[in-house]
């Protein structure tokens, strides 16, 4: 009787000592999740800086500024454009296996970052020219164009109107048809984005715009509605504890969060120009694309939609196969497994494949 009981005490000893030990992996577990919510993109810009990436301004004729990241390599020139709240750093988690076989220039767009902040300059071909500008006066030689969202759209008009310097393109999920009004007002990024920004310029701004947004926005609606209005007080009560800096939320994934990072050097007048569909400048994206002659890659994140009909992805299927078919017999169109609008970023072996499709010249 003794040997049994000394066997279930030392059996539940055992147990006792296996419970404490995950207990501490999970609260280990635990604390390295929230570390990285708080500090996700410093491991990216470590590396790029490591490798010798500068931060540089040009300032053009007309007295723009056009802030940009430069990795000199011995490969041809890639010019990166950001989305919508963005910046050129954007890209750092893919700037080190892209410069393997590239020279890398990445550029903060008009009101973004630290390039001019003007609203006049808010419009595709305003941006556009200047961009075209940049590649024929500081980067100076045949160049690969790749650009993320709307810098997916700029991108395009850099292919279509940006000359003989420009061979090649990178189309990476542009809201190409919605952004000129194509079923707009039933797209999430005018409901989760553009519609918000929208009410909060013509608001009273009573609180900081990540908390507004986070009480607004449409994912919230959509997938933790109950759990949004402390959330949003949670970030107000950060961005008052902490004034003028980026509103942390540990609790919180980076994918959700990140584009906190980038907006205290954003002007929300630029989105203002999506919301009432002027930032096309009078452009069709239907001319844009059949101007584009050059080889081209759009790659499009797999359509997805809510149970009301709302578009949760930059563009249909339909809408992306349509563009191809404007660009012609020179576009590829690669789609991925699931509608993150971020292909850079999740599927990034994916994104440097189809840059690098471009080191001979042609598309396969």
């Amino acid at each position: 009787m003794k040997g049994m009981k000394a066997m279930v005490k030392k059996i539940m000893k055992i147990v006792g000592i296996v419970f404490l030990v995950l207990l501490a992996v999970c609260i280990c577990a635990v604390i390295y999740w929230c570390y990285q919510n708080l500090h996700w993109w410093e491991k990216d810009m470590k590396q790029i800086e490591k490798l010798g990436i500068v931060e540089r301004q040009v300032t053009l004729p007309n007295g723009n500024v056009i802030n940009y990241g430069e990795l000199e390599g011995d490969g041809p020139a890639l010019l990166l454009i950001h989305g919508q709240m963005g910046s050129w750093e954007d890209y750092a988690s893919v700037i080190p296996e892209l410069h393997e076989n590239w020279h890398i220039y990445a550029i903060d767009v008009y009101g973004h970052g630290e390039s001019t902040h003007k609203e006049e300059l808010y419009y595709l071909d305003v941006n556009g020219d200047d961009i075209i500008w940049f590649i024929e006066n500081v980067i100076g030689q045949e160049t690969v164009v790749s650009g993320h969202s709307n810098g997916a759209l700029t991108a395009a008009y850099v292919a279509a109107y940006g000359g003989d310097l420009v061979k090649g393109v990178v189309l990476e999920d542009p809201p190409v048809f919605s952004t000129q009004g194509e079923n707009w007002e039933n797209s999430f990024a005018y409901l989760d984005t553009y519609k918000p920004l929208h009410d909060y310029i013509s608001s009273e701004q009573t609180e900081c715009w990540e908390a507004y947004y986070l009480r607004h926005c449409y994912w919230g609606e959509l997938f933790m509605k109950d759990s949004m209005p402390g959330i949003a007080n949670y970030a107000q009560h950060y961005s008052e504890s902490h004034p003028g800096e980026e509103v942390k939320i540990f609790f919180m994934p980076a994918s959700a969060t990140s584009v906190f990072h980038y907006v205290r050097q954003y002007d929300m007048k630029y989105g203002e120009h999506f919301y009432d569909l002027t930032w096309n400048n009078g452009i069709s994206h239907e001319q844009l694309l059949a101007d584009i002659e050059i080889p081209c890659i759009y790659l499009h994140a797999k359509e997805d939609t809510a149970d009301n009909g709302v578009y949760l992805c930059a563009a249909s299927k339909e809408q992306a196969e349509r563009a191809v078919t404007l660009i012609g017999d020179n576009c590829q169109l690669i789609e991925t497994d699931d509608s993150n609008h971020n292909i850079h970023g999740t599927h990034t072996q994916i994104y440097v494949d189809a840059i690098n499709r471009f080191l001979k010249g042609y598309i396969e």
